[in-house]
C-alpha cells in the first residue's frame, strides 16, 4: 500500500472575544474524503502566533473552564513585554506555549479515533484577529 497526503486550509471566524471553537466536524468531514477508509494520521495546525488546538471534551463546560484558566493563568494586563495591539495582547503570543498550535491524531478506517469525550477545538484569546485558518493534513 502506498501513502498518501492530503491536505486543505479552511477558514473560522472566532469572534471578538476568546473562543473555543468545536472543530471535530470538519475533521470528520475532510477524513471522509482524505483518508477514504485508510488508516494513519490527522494533523490539525493553526498557523497563528495566537493561537493553539486542543483536545478536549467540549458541551459540558470543560471548553469554558479551559478559556477561565487561559484567563487565570494569562492575566490580560500591563505585564507583558509584547505590547502591540489591545492592552495585555502580550497574553496572546505566549498561549502556544501552553496550547500548542498543532494536533496530531490517530485515524483508523478512515475514522478520527478520539475518545468518546474527546473533540478536536481551536482556542483562541485574541479578539483582535476573528478571521483563523486552520490546515487540515491526512497521511495514511
Amino acid at each position: 500500500m502506498t501513502d498518501t497526503f492530503h491536505s486543505i486550509v479552511f477558514e473560522i471566524t472566532t469572534g471578538s472575544d476568546e473562543a473555543a471553537v468545536d472543530i471535530t466536524e470538519r475533521c470528520s468531514s475532510f477524513l471522509a474524503g482524505a483518508a477514504a477508509g485508510r488508516s494513519g494520521l490527522l494533523n490539525v495546525f493553526v498557523p497563528h502566533a495566537t493561537a493553539g488546538i486542543a483536545v478536549i471534551e467540549t458541551g459540558a463546560g470543560s471548553d469554558r473552564d479551559l478559556l477561565t484558566t487561559l484567563r487565570d493563568l494569562l492575566p490580560s494586563d500591563d505585564r507583558w513585554q509584547h505590547r502591540h495591539g489591545r492592552p495585555g495582547h502580550g497574553r496572546d503570543h505566549v498561549l502556544p506555549g501552553l496550547v500548542a498550535p498543532h494536533a496530531t491524531l490517530p485515524v483508523i478506517d478512515g475514522q478520527l479515533a478520539l475518545g468518546i469525550w474527546q473533540s478536536v477545538v481551536l482556542v483562541d484569546t485574541n479578539g483582535d484577529n476573528p478571521r483563523r485558518s486552520v490546515r487540515l493534513s491526512f497521511l495514511g
